[in-house]
């Protein structure tokens, strides 16, 4: 819930209306951020910014998608030439228009998830995903440090780390091969551009006249070292020549930073006053969204954290009902409590404090810490009938059907993607068995080609046979005309009729149903396939906003939008807004809100996580004392930091909640295949509700209900005439 649209407060107009230099925007939860960047978007164009040089930067493309209908409604047209995207997305236009310094052709291919874990797994030379899975954790998290194979080997504390960097050598070898990047290379390589090519940095901070971070706690120090590049510093950190002031401002909170895991850190926070001595620094403590009773458990909760710059929320909407802390004696026991009290606050007459328009099953959420605390709620759903989501499942993107029609694309947009030529040339099978694809890559790797390349190569027949070799040539030649066709192939009617045609003629859908052993599986895949052809053609026609493509044109060719479906499908939410109970781990509520919140398993080991097992790793690595000491002072640093981080979800998942909260925790939880005893979140405590309120059992309310409502039945029966 924003801020009236009508006024702003005092601190909302001081953010919007300070746009001369540097300014750091300290946005508490529900304090109307999103309206304080859109309003500032259309100050500065009403004091003579030319609309093109405003960037505005967020993490996932709905808040993009969100900014940009604001963005709309306020300024109009003008919103169109403002630059509002992801930093992915801004650093896939750096790399389209100045990756040629790089070495990186303009159609070069965005490597997915599983992508990058199969060509670890090559490099490494295993066969097992989760080691795969660990190498891409590492890897990503020098990236995010802007460390490379070379700077990362030697800095490696271990032999595991010696052997990831060595890996991530070949790992970087093999992309470059490809013509491919992956998702930390779309901020790693911008940065390079920046700090090493003196005449693409004057290029982009010309183009930069004010630049609007959203969710700056959420940085890591690969982005702000981008941000300080493109706002007008040199690589030294001094403002360049010509400079009077870097003009940007940051929207973020140090409560709700919690993604360390990621590389995401507060010492962004930390720095920006001094790199930036003239930074203004604007608190938005107003929140709009809550009651003062959830916020002042929230502010309870977050004052145990030490302050980069202290704040308290506050609400004008009352006190609201109280906060509520429901126990329970397992898990299957606390779901039946979540769904009682869904039921009673869904029952006629008990919303009167709470709001009575607040009554649909969309205003419902069940917050956890974990994935996998999700089934017993489900079950306890399903039992009662009621219709339920879990945010976070797998993508629509994942799906095998989707991930083969993505390939093909991938491979339209650049012929040097070895993994999408792999899946395409497979999907449906055409006759090229893997023997056949085995001898090409020994080709390829041995003339260092590409799969595409080689099989074209006038001496392949020296290593196929003449029937190998045609039906090689024949995909290839299909894979340039189609390739050609996408390029020529604009607008939305368009685009659908290509596609639908392209399947027809590779007959996908007859593929479906020969693979799946049910013909209802393959119907749906079938129907997923169309949806996302659907997709493509709406970008293609312009009706959806990609915030990529370098072209301002509404409708796009084919091809242009191809060579982003790897960014596109990893960064879109597809979420429609159902009427139903939302069930989501804490990190992906993270800048949601619903009339009522049920914060559960909120246990010892659960919320915080696994602190006990952080805290004896530590004390187990006793034996040398000196080097002891040491490393227990690195572990204890690490465990305090860690539980700050913990203390942050929990102040996010209090300040989802706009009308009630519940937080409910179990006597005994599951801990793999055992049940053990479990005590209550420190967190509750800290949360200091007032004792005489923090019990509640929603069954005996809502037995109560039944026996009202049966009573006035009876009244009413009795009041009949006869």
């Amino acid at each position: 819930m924003s801020s009236p649209h009508n006024a702003m407060n005092t601190a909302q107009q001081e953010a919007v209306n300070y746009m001369h230099g540097p300014c750091l925007v300290l946005a508490g939860a529900g304090s109307g951020k999103t309206r304080v960047i859109t309003q500032k978007i259309a100050r500065l164009i009403q004091v003579g910014m030319p609309a093109q040089k405003i960037a505005a930067i967020t993490f996932t493309n709905k808040a993009a998608a969100e900014m940009r209908e604001r963005a709309k409604t306020l300024i109009g047209k003008a919103a169109q030439e403002v630059l509002i995207c992801t930093f992915h997305a801004l650093g896939v236009r750096m790399l389209r228009s100045h990756g040629a310094v790089l070495g990186l052709k303009p159609h070069f291919s965005i490597l997915d998830t599983s992508d990058v874990t199969s060509i670890l797994k090559d490099a490494g030379g295993s066969t097992d995903s989760a080691t795969a899975r660990n190498w891409q954790w590492t890897i990503s998290a020098w990236k995010s440090a802007g460390l490379n194979a070379e700077q990362a080997l030697a800095l490696a504390a271990d032999e595991d780390e010696r052997q990831a960097a060595v890996i991530m050598g070949r790992y970087e070898e093999r992309l470059s091969a490809y013509q491919s990047v992956d998702f930390d290379d779309l901020i790693s390589l911008p940065l390079k551009l920046l700090r090493e090519y003196p005449e693409v940095r004057a290029e982009w901070q010309a183009f930069a006249g004010h630049v609007l971070v959203d969710e700056y706690q959420d940085t890591n120090a690969t982005q702000y070292a981008m941000l300080k590049l493109l706002v007008g510093c040199e690589p030294d950190g001094n403002l360049a020549p010509g400079r009077d002031a870097a003009r940007f401002t940051a929207v973020g909170d140090d409560d709700q930073s919690i993604y360390g895991w990621r590389g995401a850190t507060l010492d962004n926070l930390r720095l920006l006053p001094q790199d930036f001595p003239a930074l203004k620094v604007i608190k938005l403590e107003q929140n709009y969204r809550s009651t003062a009773a959830i916020l002042r458990a929230a502010n309870n909760v977050i004052a145990a954290n030490p302050k980069l710059f202290p704040k308290n929320l506050w609400s004008d909407l009352g006190e609201g009902e109280p906060v509520r802390v429901v126990d329970a004696d397992s898990e299957d026991h606390e779901a039946e409590r979540v769904v009682a009290r869904i039921q009673s606050l869904r029952a006629e007459g008990t919303l009167a404090q709470a709001g009575m328009q607040f009554k649909e099953l969309r205003d419902f959420a069940v917050l956890y810490r974990a994935n996998h605390q999700a089934k017993p709620f489900e079950k306890a759903l399903r039992k009662a009938g009621i219709a339920y989501k879990v945010s976070g499942g797998q993508s629509f993107f994942e799906r095998a059907e989707i991930r083969d029609l993505c390939a093909w694309l991938r491979l339209w947009a650049n012929n040097d993607d070895d993994p999408a030529f792999v899946r395409a040339v497979t999907t449906p099978k055409r006759g090229i068995g893997h023997q056949t694809l085995g001898s090409l890559g020994t080709f390829a790797s041995r003339y260092k080609l590409s799969l595409f390349e080689a099989l074209f190569s006038s001496s392949l027949g020296s290593v196929l046979s003449s029937r190998a070799v045609g039906s090689l040539h024949e995909f290839g030649r299909t894979v340039n005309d189609l390739q050609f066709r996408a390029k020529h192939t604009e607008g939305a009617e368009n685009a659908l009729l290509f596609l639908k045609t392209w399947l027809a003629d590779i007959a996908y859908e007859k593929h479906l149903y020969d693979t799946e052993d049910s013909p209802q599986i393959a119907a749906v895949k079938w129907t997923n396939v169309m949806e996302f052809c659907e997709w493509m053609a709406q970008r293609c026609g312009g009706q959806m906003d990609d915030d990529i493509l370098i072209t301002q044109r509404a409708s796009k060719n084919l091809l242009d939008v191809a060579q982003n479906i790897a960014l596109l499908s990893t960064l879109t939410e597809r979420e429609k807004d159902q009427n139903v109970v939302t069930l989501s781990t804490l990190h992906a509520a993270k800048g949601l809100e619903w009339p009522h919140v049920m914060l559960v398993g909120v246990t010892e080991g659960m919320l915080p996580f696994k602190m006990e097992e952080a805290g004896k790793a530590s004390t187990d690595k006793a034996g040398n004392e000196a080097q002891d000491d040491a490393a227990a002072a690195i572990a204890n640093a690490d465990l305090v930091t860690r539980l700050q981080e913990e203390r942050r979800l929990m102040y996010v998942g209090i300040t989802r909640a706009q009308r009630t909260l519940s937080v409910s925790w179990t006597r005994r939880r599951k801990k793999g295949r055992d049940t053990i005893a479990a005590q209550p979140s420190r967190f509750i405590a800290e949360m200091a509700l007032d004792k005489a309120t923090i019990k509640e059992d929603p069954r005996e309310k809502l037995r109560a209900l039944r026996a009202e409502f049966a009573a006035r039945a009876a009244a009413a029966a009795e009041r009949k005439p006869e």
